[in-house]
């Protein structure tokens, strides 16, 4: 259990298909809030990914410098006690994000009462950015320079040549 003086260590969970300019706002924000903050890129049998985990893990450090990143699978309180971490960073974009993500944190907390959820704002500059609009776009040939960082532009042409 956590206290006042424990660790304040933050993990970033999501599947990150592809990393966006939105991800990483809440990534540097959540930054200046905690001594350590780790990316966790879920492993997800049941979600069909266009990236595989080692290549948006790779993404992930070439996009954003001095983060740790890892997989996991399973429950994310479990990935969590293996990290002797008690947050859970969530990112919001919009009223239709928050239902959501208020759902999982109380699940989360019924599990493991210890853990807290800090939910970020999304930057307004990426409001309306996802990985499945960043997809869409890619597909169709569109320019990604604001959207998402040179490595992972490059990850994306080369997927849909």
């Amino acid at each position: 259990m956590p206290t006042e003086t424990t660790n304040k260590i933050a993990v970033y969970p999501g599947t990150f298909d592809p990393i966006t300019y939105g991800h990483i706002d809440v990534i540097k924000r959540s930054q200046k809030l905690f001594e350590k903050v780790i990316v966790a890129v879920l492993e997800n049998s049941r979600k069909s990914c266009l990236f595989s985990t080692a290549e948006r893990i790779d993404m992930i450090k070439n996009s954003v410098a001095d983060i740790e990143v890892e997989s996991f699978s399973g429950l994310l309180v479990d990935f969590l006690k293996r990290k002797n971490a008690f947050f859970v960073i969530r990112g919001l974009r919009a009223v239709s994000d928050f239902d959501y993500e208020f759902q999982m944190a109380i699940a989360n907390k019924s599990l493991v009462p210890e853990i807290e959820t800090i939910f970020i704002m999304t930057d307004k500059e990426h409001f309306y950015l996802n990985s499945t609009l960043v997809k869409e776009l890619a597909k169709n040939r569109a320019d990604l320079k604001d959207l998402v960082p040179e490595p992972v532009e490059r990850a994306l042409q080369e997927k849909f040549k």
